[in-house]
């Protein structure tokens, strides 16, 4: 069937969706304070989560949806709101093993086009009893170079206390996001703090409540699967990002607080908090959670664990392909980082061999790396190690350096153009510019990091740079003060917008309330600037 949008897919596409759509993501949860709902064993199946999309490609994307009971899921596209023509996709039965999450790929879609969806509860045994459809819409990818690409980025959601607070909307920055009407979100890791739980109410210094929305399980520390699941419904309470979720794609990586902070893979806890000290046991678990919780395209939660891998490419047309990493799962531990021989780093040497593989291939105009930490900034694990890559030796590169050092040559003698690296993970927003006449290592050509977030956590100050790699900070904007709650300090969040006549890509970095603070336009076909 065709998909065409009356008029040309232009005014379609910059459109902020009403109508049925708002009244569908806001469906029967009522509000930011609005409690789980009941698993009652009468009445119809209800999608009271809401719907969400996911690694939307020019001719396919993911849907998710969540149930309060077992039920068959079912999937109508249409090329109109109207749904007067539709196309039926029958996903998968949702039941207790999944926690009732499930996921339908759509295939065959036309690229750069709109596409409206419903999704469908069934009763397994009857049919005929349905609950309530639940309506979203995304758009494909454009074939065309000329349609041009908008996205937003950012990450750090519900976390050192500050959850979902009712006195001020919720997550407000959500709604921010949704009006912008971007052609997806890029969720740059740290999307629930499973290690962060919640009080009822926090004092301010300044003598003001904060109150957050509470759950069971944000009670305490996640360690059962149960217990990181209720923390990734907990964002979904949320009628912000319900409504968000249904509007708009999101290309979703993980981090640390998915798991436990500053985690690595053999980790032996001494942490009280934890009964389970072996973290590689909390990842598991966190890791099966959050493939029944995201529609992602290269994992899947199957036979009590999650399947696959968090490292993909998601190609975005002829403009963008977007390389989302995984700095997580298959680091070496922490440490001070001063080692002079490391070929596991941060990202694995299975993964960066990949990632060299897969950035030769590309033909994409731009090649956004998706990194889920930082690349020059010193980010600490307590007094003597490093969190992240940096670790603030200013000379040749040591420890997970090494690894980065070795990419970043790649890419320069390879001549691949376009690259720049997005990020989150620090609560503040900034841009970087690398260079090698600044740098201690040289083998490499100029590059642009951009760092934004929180989207809805603590505001904390700016980290310190490590000169290895040369880099500049050409803008900042943070807090003095650690863990600022966001009514003392806005929420930030990027804006990539490749001009489709033009090839050029422009970064706007911005501040809650719709406040640009910086702006970069960077010239396509280079392989530094």
């Amino acid at each position: 069937m065709s998909y065409s949008v009356p008029g040309g897919p232009s005014p379609a596409r910059r459109s902020v969706l009403r109508g049925s759509l708002a009244a569908s993501a806001a469906l029967t949860l009522g509000g930011t304070a609005a409690a789980a709902p009941a698993l009652a064993l009468s009445g119809r199946p209800r999608a009271a989560w809401g719907v969400q999309t996911g690694d939307v490609t020019a001719s396919s994307g993911l849907v998710w949806v969540r149930s309060d009971r077992p039920a068959r899921m079912i999937v109508e596209t249409s090329a109109s709101e109207s749904f007067r023509r539709t196309h039926r996709h029958v996903g998968p039965l949702l039941g207790a093993g999944s926690d009732f999450t499930g996921t339908t790929a759509l295939r065959g879609l036309p690229a750069g086009e709109q596409i409206h969806y419903r999704v469908t509860l069934a009763d397994p045994d009857d049919p005929r009893r349905t609950g309530e459809p639940v309506v979203g819409t995304f758009r494909t990818a454009p074939a065309r170079r000329r349609d041009g690409v908008r996205f937003l980025w950012s990450g750090d959601i519900a976390g050192q206390g500050w959850g979902i607070n009712p006195d001020i909307g919720g997550f407000r920055a959500y709604e921010e996001m949704r009006r912008l009407n971007p052609d997806f979100f890029l969720c740059s890791g740290d999307t629930i703090y499973a290690d962060g739980p919640l009080q009822p109410s926090v004092t301010l210094p300044d003598g003001r409540l904060w109150r957050n929305v509470t759950t069971p399980e944000k009670a305490k520390v996640a360690e059962t699967l149960d217990e990181y699941r209720g923390n990734f419904r907990y964002n979904l309470l949320d009628h912000n990002v319900r409504a968000f979720n249904a509007q708009v794609p999101s290309i979703v990586q993980w981090d640390d607080h998915e798991v436990r902070n500053n985690w690595y893979p053999g980790q032996i806890l001494d942490d009280a908090r934890y009964a389970e000290k072996d973290v590689d046991v909390l990842a598991a678990r966190a890791s099966r959670a959050f493939a029944e919780y995201f529609p992602v395209s290269t994992l899947h939660a199957r036979g009590g664990a999650a399947e696959g891998r968090m490292h993909r490419v998601v190609c975005y047309g002829p403009l963008l392909d977007v390389f989302v990493l995984d700095m997580r799962s298959n680091r070496n531990a922490n440490s001070p980082g001063r080692q002079a021989d490391d070929t596991t780093g941060i990202l694995g040497a299975e993964q960066l061999a990949w990632l060299k593989r897969e950035l030769s291939r590309s033909r994409a105009v731009w090649k956004v790396l998706a990194a889920d930490m930082p690349l020059g900034l010193v980010v600490p694990d307590g007094a003597a190690n490093i969190e992240a890559i940096a670790q603030g030796d200013p000379g040749a590169p040591l420890g997970r350096e090494l690894q980065i050092a070795e990419l970043l040559r790649f890419i320069k003698h390879r001549r691949i153009t376009g690259t720049l690296w997005l990020t989150a993970d620090v609560h503040y927003t900034s841009a970087q510019h690398y260079a090698p006449e600044r740098a201690a290592f040289q083998d490499f050509a100029p590059f642009w990091e951009f760092v934004s977030g929180p989207l809805a956590a603590g505001g904390f100050p700016a980290n310190k740079l490590d000169a290895t790699f040369g880099p500049e900070r050409v803008f900042v904007r943070a807090p003095e003060r650690a863990n600022l709650s966001p009514m003392e300090s806005p929420q930030y969040f990027g804006e990539v917008d490749i001009d489709g006549s033009s090839g050029e890509l422009t970064v706007r970095l911005r501040a809650e309330g719709g406040t640009v603070l910086f702006s970069k336009t960077l010239q396509p076909g280079r392989v530094g600037q």
